[in-house]
């Protein structure tokens, strides 16, 4: 029975990256449908707030994967390796695009549309490898034998645009609940629309599954039909919610209504496809890994769930209420949380930071980029070391191609920060 405690942590770390993550991919790509900067300035600021905790989800369902069910990752892991190392990719660039951005003075289109492409580009992935695994890779036994391009499937393609209308109706909820003026009403005009989009999503591919799956799908058993069509009463009865509270009060309402959805959608799928997990024939059984791995799985994953989500929780709570901003931002990006009792909290981001005199600004600098720098190398070093064993060249060129890199963008970053004078004490002490 420890495969299916395994099955049941992949499918939490699964759900609660669905659940969290989608929203903030969702915002992202709603930036790049506004026009107004000062808007698309305050949607990367709601997202600065939690965007590393969501994400931490599919680790955590990465690992459950790897270590629980071994099967399922050693067929999916190359079956699906382009859309997934592309999806990382764009995890990467869209951090960094997130942090750059709030760090910036004003706002930086570049960034911005790294921001919103980089979101897309994660989510549209993330629907190909679903609809790749829902369509059956092939596979004998637990190896994948299938070809490059497998995974472009027409199911999956339309796992990818479905998913695309999940995200967006889950971000314009988190926008209602989140801002006020013109992108509070951009976001109430736009739940409705979307969630005809979602419910015509849900209609193609439930009854596409069908088609698309080589497994046969055993509605005939009751239990399974009755859980599958609670989830799907579920996820309707959240969807009438949402539908009601775009546009009025109470924010949060919709907001709540779509996460029900997502949820309620995702059980219905697997009272529909278990315990297969990849058709047609790699069950939850087949593909667990040793008794003392399942163990393992359950007490270190199992024990890092409640810490990550005690984290989504409390940065929730920190960020809390309404953000707004003052109309006047040149010396600083002021970030206004309003608490439930109508008080505010300000975070000010200054346009550039000066460091406070006899602070040791160069040594903290300094043992910062020495750490990045270490952390490059030993990140290349791991790498090497888990998918090494290829190439004889690779190992030493990539450690000393991170070395390098990292070295070169700290010293461009220092003179760039010495010429901004963000090291002259004199400046700060006037």
């Amino acid at each position: 029975m420890l495969e299916y405690a395994s099955y049941a942590l992949v499918l939490l770390a699964l759900g609660a990256y669905v659940l969290l993550d989608g929203y903030d991919l969702g915002v992202g790509i709603l930036s790049l449908f506004d026009r107004s900067d000062r808007r698309r300035k305050e949607y990367n600021e709601l997202i600065a707030t939690a965007w590393d905790a969501n994400e931490s989800w599919i680790v955590l369902a990465g690992v459950a994967l790897w270590a629980g069910l071994p099967g399922v990752y050693a067929t999916v892991l190359p079956g699906a390796y382009l859309p997934l190392v592309v999806m990382l990719l764009a995890i990467v660039l869209r951090g960094t695009a997130i942090e750059l951005q709030s760090a910036a003075p004003g706002y930086r289109r570049g960034w911005g549309l790294v921001f919103g492409l980089a979101s897309l580009v994660a989510t549209v992935c993330q629907g190909l490898v679903a609809g790749a695994v829902l369509s059956g890779l092939r596979h004998s036994g637990q190896t994948f034998t299938g070809g490059t391009w497998d995974w472009l499937t027409p199911y999956g393609v339309l796992c990818a645009l479905g998913l695309v209308a999940v995200y967006l109706l889950a971000g314009a909820a988190w926008l209602q609940d989140k801002t006020t003026g013109s992108a509070h009403a951009w976001a109430g005009r736009l739940g409705r629309p979307l969630i005809l989009a979602v419910g015509a999503a849900g209609l193609v591919l439930g009854f596409g599954l069908r088609f698309a799956d080589p497994q046969p799908l055993r509605f005939d058993q009751p239990l399974r039909a009755a859980l599958f069509g609670l989830a799907v009463a579920v996820a309707v009865v959240c969807a009438g919610i949402a539908w009601y509270g775009f546009g009025r009060r109470p924010d949060w309402r919709p907001f709540a209504a779509v996460a029900g959805t997502e949820a309620a959608g995702l059980l219905a799928l697997v009272a529909a496809t278990a315990p297969v997990v990849v058709p047609p024939d790699l069950t939850v059984h087949a593909a667990a890994g040793p008794h003392g791995s399942q163990l393992f799985l359950l007490i270190g994953v199992g024990g890092c769930m409640p810490v990550v989500l005690a984290y989504n929780v409390y940065a929730w709570w920190v960020f809390r209420g309404k953000f707004s901003r003052p109309a006047d931002v040149s010396v600083a990006d002021v970030s206004v949380a309003d608490g439930p009792a109508g008080t505010a909290a300000a975070v000010e981001r200054p346009a550039a930071v000066a460091p406070a005199a006899g602070g040791g600004p160069w040594a903290v600098v300094v043992a910062r980029r020495v750490l990045l720098t270490l952390l490059a190398v030993a990140v290349a070093a791991v790498s090497q070391d888990v998918f090494g064993g290829v190439r004889v060249w690779i190992g030493p060129a990539g450690v000393a191609l991170f070395a390098v890199t990292a070295l070169a963008v700290w010293i461009r970053s220092e003179r760039r920060s010495a010429a901004a004078g963000e090291f002259d004490l004199r400046a700060a002490d006037q």
